[in-house]
């Protein structure tokens, strides 16, 4: 699996980028276009590299000064079918569906902290579904309410902030999310109170023995395992692009549902469902964001020593089948041979 890497750099940073690329043998396909940028003018490379180390390429890169004289754009190739991408991921430590590249966490975290119309949109219209939820004692219409919630991106960037040391970004996140919720709740409140004024509703709906949804306003020791297993695996499954993994997270936490039981309470004035469902949420949302930053911590220091010997021991047993390796050792490799320079004078 490998990354596609797009680089503009001005002529005086050139060499060092050109250099760059093409002292790793884990780097190939390096292409190098003189003059080829017109705004601002510069010099277009291109190269793929492992997944595994694409980070320390970024990292490389950023240090010969393209982050703030050039540009960087990180491209994932929906295939690679040519032996020379296997020899690149024989080449390099760990497995690609393990790597982490620190840059695209940094800015997804910075887009997810971000406050947008449809991040608001999505949750308030979550949080009346959880209502509805509560109001029908409909399991199936919980799970739809967590998956409408938008929330968990928020959490997943306090916790990058705090691991990356960006303190600006951690006040972002949790300002979004405690406004956004204050906000999500205060609308749905309002509507339970037209429900009520209207005869739709009633304080019977809300208090009456709800085995589907009682627990949503219940908070045991079980809510701090499931918030600290789906925070866990929730940052996990964002910092390796495994997005698919998502859905399982979203219908794991008790935010959402939690959120709609509290604009119920709080729109029949039940001290009970009030305080519950406030604890359900401080407990969801606290056991994901400790536990999405101990992984990325974790991620953060120790993930390539980990993913590297986990691979070394999975191809010493039946799980790996090392039946190319040797192509990426093979002699007469040159780092050189593969660059294709143009001029374009």
């Amino acid at each position: 699996m490998l990354v596609h890497l797009r680089l503009t750099a001005p002529t005086d940073l050139s060499d060092r980028v050109r250099e760059t690329l093409c002292a790793p043998d884990w780097v190939t396909n390096v292409t190098w276009q003189r003059d080829a940028v017109i705004d601002p003018p510069g010099d277009l490379f291109e190269c793929d590299v492992a997944r595994e180390k694409a980070g320390a390429l970024l990292d490389k890169l950023e240090h010969c000064g393209l982050k703030e004289h050039g540009s960087i754009l990180v491209l994932d190739p929906s295939g690679a079918p040519f032996a020379k991408a296997e020899e690149l991921e024989e080449v390099a430590p760990g497995h690609p569906d393990d790597a982490v590249i620190w840059e695209q966490v940094a800015d997804d975290a910075e887009s997810g902290a971000d406050p947008t119309v449809s991040y608001h949109l999505f949750l308030v219209l979550a949080v009346v579904l959880a209502a509805v939820a509560v109001l029908t004692d409909s399991a199936v219409l919980v799970v739809g309410a967590m998956v409408v919630g938008p929330d968990f991106g928020v959490v997943a960037a306090a916790s990058a902030g705090i691991v990356l040391g960006r303190w600006r970004l951690v006040r972002r996140s949790l300002q979004l999310l405690l406004l956004s919720f204050v906000l999500a709740i205060a609308v749905v409140a309002l509507l339970c109170l037209v429900g009520r004024a209207t005869g739709m509703i009633d304080v019977a709906d809300v208090t009456r023995a709800r085995p589907n949804t009682g627990f949503i306003w219940r908070p045991d020791q079980w809510s701090v395992v499931v918030a600290l297993t789906a925070g866990a695996a929730g940052v996990l499954a964002l910092s390796i692009q495994k997005t698919s993994t998502m859905v399982g997270v979203f219908i794991s936490v008790t935010t959402v549902p939690a959120a709609g039981n509290l604009a119920l309470g709080l729109a029949f004035l039940e001290t009970g469902e009030i305080l519950g469902s406030l604890a359900q949420l401080g407990i969801n949302l606290a056991g994901m964001l400790v536990a999405g930053t101990l992984v990325l911590g974790i991620q953060r220091r120790w993930w390539i020593p980990i993913t590297a010997g986990a691979e070394r021991v999975f191809r010493a047993t039946s799980y790996g089948n090392d039946d190319g390796g040797d192509a990426a050792s093979a002699p007469g490799h040159s780092r050189d041979e593969g660059i294709d320079v143009r001029d374009e004078e």
